[in-house]
């Protein structure tokens, strides 16, 4: 499931640097969080590997 937006592409790496254990786990907030407790870390990959080109900064942005 590729990311819908840069923010969420940008969450989920942040989610899987922390699955992994390169970031602490505490510094996430938000989206994130929520992310890192609910997918896989296969599922955190492939949204973290799109493609950001031509993506809205956010899901709910007109482009």
């Amino acid at each position: 499931m590729p990311a819908r937006s840069k923010a969420q592409q940008k969450a989920a790496g942040a989610a899987l640097s922390a699955k992994r254990g390169e970031t602490a786990k505490s510094k996430l907030k938000g989206a994130s969080r929520d992310m890192g407790e609910s997918m896989t870390e296969k599922e955190l990959e492939e949204l973290a590997s799109t493609k950001r080109t031509g993506k809205p900064e956010h899901a709910g942005d007109k482009r």
